[in-house]
């Protein structure tokens, strides 16, 4: 608490000199030709749209891990409702008993991302939101198949390579957006990636998400810019996909990379009462006046209330499936007692054995 004061301080000298500097900005970024505006292109129909979203939960027992994870679609606010079929059940859960090894989070992360692909390609909507970045989904599937290798007596290792083709084939799906009649956009909340900051010589001392905040007015975006690169090339791991489905998935792999070159990062702050918010698409969406008045047509629908900083769909998704690290605590209590009813030893041993000790969970 001693530290309030000088912390508050430091914070207050860097939100001064945005306001100072903000007219600055602003002008350059308007000169640069990377600003436009929501009411420059058409008005399209209210889409109708969805979010997925997926979390992860470890609880570590004395004996052994329970492992949990889920992915739910939601589906925005009505009308419009999506009238096209849409396949039941609109969730994914997987639920296992582990016995103790560090790599249980990672693959379970994998495991979830790819509930969250398969759930994402099935939903007929206009507009498909997904948390987290365009990237992220690369990341995990390559951490989580490493791991897999080097875990093979993990049960959740075995569901991974079993899915591991179907997550790929969906997230390149994603990724090329070909169809007309449907976008998917990833909208991370924090990303510590800087186009419009390195293109308009931005301090490094502000991030881009920030900066925009303040900068932009209701209803403008940035023009697309192409995602940041990574210091090295994006790569998956198949080595752990089973031999039958391997050169699938090694020119699943080939295409995935290569389309990772072609995603977009647009900027755009859709009320005066909202953050800007960051969207990633592909190329072929922003670079498409009538697909990109979609997309941003859908954001500003989902986007009704100051008392949610996010599009709609997405906060009850991520609201309802981060639920899970609270069940997973439920769920171990209810083994206790069906094991409990039957065990022929000692109680205790069935007491201090299902005795929770920590609960790791993640998104």
């Amino acid at each position: 608490m001693q530290r309030t004061d000088e912390v508050g301080r430091t914070l207050l000298q860097s939100f001064e000199h945005v306001r100072t500097e903000r007219a600055t900005f602003r002008t350059k970024l308007q000169q640069s030709g990377r600003l436009g505006r929501d009411t420059d292109l058409e008005y399209p129909p209210i889409p109708s749209t969805c979010a997925v979203d997926g979390s992860y939960a470890v609880e570590r027992l004395l004996t052994t891990d329970l492992a949990a994870t889920a992915a739910v679609a939601v589906e925005g606010l009505t009308p419009p409702s999506e009238k096209r079929f849409w396949e039941q059940p609109r969730h994914q859960v997987t639920v296992e008993a582990e016995t103790h090894n560090e790599a249980t989070n990672s693959v379970l992360r994998g495991v979830m991302m790819t509930m969250e692909l398969s759930l994402a390609t099935k939903a007929p909507h206009d507009v498909v939101f997904l948390d987290g970045s365009m990237t992220t989904p690369v990341i995990y599937l390559n951490q989580s198949l490493n791991q897999a290798r080097y875990a093979p007596t993990l049960k959740l290792s075995a569901c991974l390579r079993q899915r591991a083709k179907a997550g790929m084939s969906s997230y390149l799906e994603i990724l090329q957006s070909k169809r007309a009649d449907k976008c998917w956009t990833f909208c991370p909340k924090y990303t510590t990636n800087r186009e419009i900051g390195k293109a308009m010589n931005w301090p490094e001392t502000y991030d881009d998400r920030g900066l925009l905040t303040m900068l932009l007015d209701a209803g403008e975006f940035t023009k697309p810019i192409n995602l940041q690169s990574p210091e090295s090339e994006w790569h998956i791991n198949t080595a752990a996909i089973p031999e039958a489905e391997r050169k699938e998935a090694d020119e699943l792999e080939e295409k995935i990379t290569a389309e990772l070159k072609n995603v977009v990062v647009i900027y755009y702050k859709p009320h005066a009462w909202m953050p800007a918010l960051r969207l990633e698409v592909n190329q072929a969406v922003a670079s498409n006046r009538s697909r990109l008045a979609v997309l941003l047509h859908g954001v500003k629908h989902q986007c009704g209330t100051p008392a949610i900083l996010e599009p709609f769909p997405l906060y009850m998704a991520d609201r309802m499936v981060k639920s899970l690290a609270r069940a997973v605590p439920a769920f171990r209590q209810a083994t206790t007692q069906r094991i409990a009813e039957t065990y022929t030893g000692s109680l205790d041993e069935i007491f201090y054995g299902m005795h929770g000790f920590r609960t790791d969970a993640g998104g």
